[in-house]
Formats: structure tokens, sequence, C-alpha cells
């Protein structure tokens, strides 16, 4: 976990929009996709979407484009797409996502953000796998993320930079995505440093102030996609309820057996939402 200073991002006198800006310009040319209408972040449990959204126009390592670091986590694929929707639109599918927990510093954590953004996305859908506080969830359900709650400790933004963040993900897209399944909840989502798993008393911290949904992504990324102009739509996978409200140990091969089981149903789900937007 330790940085490398060979990665520009490392390098505080470099500025991380230029090096988003680069590797947009990498994804237009191993693509042959000059612009992109809207990314998608698919985290654990979610990867089957992306051949749902459409028709696949160029897939990559992530590691090809300039910034992206190698998948630490398994259930990540480190791939990016771009893909076609029936509806004409291109979409920046991400499964390249570098944790706050790798050690990496925030700049890596939001590049793919970044990068979305500087690849001309507006619209940026954030996905995860996360554990639920609500009793009445139950493994395997997706709900959306309408706050979240960042116990991280750190931001994206650097200096005297000051970004509203009300209404951060979108009640409209939120609205949008109730048209499509209407039985869908939503949460406010937690973000813990990790990797470890919060404790019972964590989770009962999270919930007195407020959180539904415990997990180690998305928050960070949501700030990075704000400063950059996007309109965010959030999704967490339920994939186990949390330490203290489940009473059975916590094991991150439960997390992916619950992806799993769960893939096909929320995949349809997510591409039927971007199809709409």
């Amino acid at each position: 976990m330790s940085n490398s200073t060979s990665h520009p991002l490392d390098d505080p006198a470099v500025d991380p929009f230029e090096v988003a800006q680069a590797a947009a310009n990498d994804i237009a040319r191993l693509s042959g996709v000059e612009h992109h209408d809207i990314a998608v972040t698919l985290g654990s449990g979610w990867g089957r979407a992306a051949e749902l959204i459409g028709e696949e126009t160029a897939s990559f390592p992530a590691t090809e484009v300039v910034g992206f670091s190698k998948p630490a986590l398994e259930g990540h694929a480190g791939t990016l797409r771009s893909v076609r929707t029936p509806g004409g639109k291109n979409v920046l599918v991400i499964g390249a996502r570098t944790h706050y927990y790798e050690g990496h510093g925030v700049r890596r954590v939001v590049h793919s953000v970044r990068t979305a953004a500087a690849t001309g996305a507006r619209t940026m859908i954030l996905t995860n796998g996360a554990g639920g506080i609500r009793e009445t969830w139950k493994p395997g359900q997706p709900v959306l993320i309408s706050d979240h709650i960042n116990l991280t400790a750190d931001s994206p933004l650097e200096g005297a930079t000051f970004i509203d963040l009300t209404d951060l993900y979108s009640k409209r897209l939120r609205d949008i995505a109730r048209e499509i399944d209407p039985t869908l909840d939503e949460g406010v989502y937690t973000q813990f440093r990790g990797p470890h798993y919060e404790t019972p008393a964590e989770v009962q911290m999270a919930k007195a102030i407020g959180g539904h949904i415990v997990g180690m992504s998305t928050s960070l990324e949501a700030i990075a996609a704000r400063q950059a102009g996007m309109e965010i739509l959030g999704f967490s996978l339920i994939t186990n309820l949390a330490a203290g409200i489940q009473k059975t140990p916590l094991s991150h091969e439960e997390v992916l057996e619950a992806g799993r089981e769960a893939e096909p149903v929320i995949s349809a789900l997510l591409a039927r939402v971007v199809h709409a937007l």
C-alpha cells in the first residue's frame, strides 16, 4: 500500500484535471469515441450491467489509460468499456475503482470520475456493494442513495474550493429510477475508511447520525463528480446486513456471493435506468 512516485497523481505539483484530460484523450484514442454522454462505475455485484446497457464499441484494460491504477480487489474487473445504448448515447463503463483504503491518496480514488467528466459525460452513476442497517432490507436488494455521510476525514477538493453538496444525489434521477422500479427504497450512504468492516458500535453510530448504508467507496467520488458539474445517481446493492444487525460474522466471500446471486436482476435494472436517461 505504498505510494509510487512514478504515478503522475502522486506529485502534488501536477494538476489532477490535466491528468484527467490526458486520460480522456487516451480513452478517445483507444475507443474511437470522441464524446461520452453518461458514465457508470460498476461496484461489487453490478458487473453484468455493461453487456445489457448496449452494444460494446470498445473494451480495454484501465491500466492503458494514464492515471488509472491496477485494481486491488477481486470482483472489480479493471476494464474500461465504451458502450452505445439503443438510443444512440455513448456510455463509459468503469470497471476499475481505486478504493480509499488502498492508500494511494484521494486523487487516484476520484481520477475515474474526473476522467469521465473530461470525456464529456454529464451524468455519473455510482454503484457499490454495501452493508444495510435497516433490518427490513435483505441481501441482494438494490437501494438508491439519497445522501451520504463522509467519515473518511478527507476530501477530493484541494485548497479553498467550496462546492455545494445540496441534492448531491439527484432527486430527478432517483425519480426516474423509481418510475422504472417503484419498489426501490433509498437511504443515506455512510463511507468508512476501511478496509476492515465496521464494528457493531460503529454501525450504531452511523445509524444514530442518520446513516442507513455502510461501505468503503462512493462518497469521495460523488464529491468529485459534483465539482466537475455532473449530475449523480447512486445505487447500493445490499450484500449483507451490517455488523450487529446481522448476527453472523461478515466476510468478503459473502459480499461476492450476494453480488453473484443478485447480478442478473440489478444489472437489468441499471440498464433500464441508463436507457431512460
